[in-house]
């Protein structure tokens, strides 16, 4: 074998290891790129619940401006139950992220479905908080838990596409741990399904709302502790 035949051989290999290198490397941006779109998202539509607190129309005296303000109680439960559930969705969405390495196009449009639910719980969040003590206020709530039911199966579509074939997660992830991820993930629309449900036939319709942020908090502790078992 001659030196020419020799120095082709090196530089094919080179440009192939090359092309290799590469290829990681763009799969790893797209990923980063989608995450942050993620992140903005997420920031954005904590953000706007943050509109629903409105300034009450009062003369200056301060008797009255403590009671309006008691008044719109609802708001405040709803503001705060809606902007901590977005909170633990965005944790568990950053958790998940860190598991995966690349992207396909059945992933950006489960994300996609995903944040397009979670821009929609601001408009869940003014529903309750206008029509929680009216007559209107058992319909409201079971649109508030419905955004919820879908944004958990939204999640859940996500995560399957993303360890379909085990195509897009590290491969440094343990088998073990993906399968028990899986298995918490679960329990979140089930959950969020039953609370939508209790909302026509509670008495206190509020507590539909604060059944939607415990079911959060429960989703984000258990899959939380299926990830540390493995990580810590």
């Amino acid at each position: 074998m001659d030196d020419d035949s020799v120095s082709t051989g090196e530089a094919a290999k080179a440009g192939a290891a090359q092309y290799s290198g590469s290829g990681g490397e763009t799969e790893e941006r797209d990923c980063g790129r989608l995450e942050a779109f993620s992140d903005g998202v997420f920031a954005i539509a904590m953000t706007l619940l943050a509109f629903n607190l409105r300034i009450p129309n009062v003369h200056g005296e301060m008797r009255d401006l403590a009671r309006k303000l008691a008044l719109q109680w609802p708001s405040y439960l709803a503001f705060v139950t809606s902007f901590f559930t977005v909170l633990i969705i965005w944790v568990n969405h950053h958790a998940m992220f860190k598991l995966i390495h690349r992207v396909n196009t059945r992933l950006l449009f489960a994300n996609g479905l995903l944040l397009m639910m979670t821009t929609t719980v601001p408009f869940g969040t003014q529903l309750v908080a206008l029509y929680l003590r009216t007559p209107a206020g058992k319909a409201a709530c079971a649109v508030y838990g419905g955004i919820y039911v879908i944004t958990s199966m939204a999640y859940n579509l996500t995560w399957r596409n993303a360890i379909r074939g085990r195509a897009l997660v590290s491969r440094h992830t343990p088998e073990e741990m993906i399968a028990r991820i899986s298995h918490t993930d679960h329990y979140g629309t089930p959950i969020y399904l039953l609370a939508t449900a209790r909302s026509s036939v509670d008495t206190l319709r509020w507590e539909s709302v604060r059944r939607c942020g415990f079911t959060g908090y429960i989703r984000f502790a258990i899959s939380d502790g299926a990830r540390r078992c493995h990580i810590c």
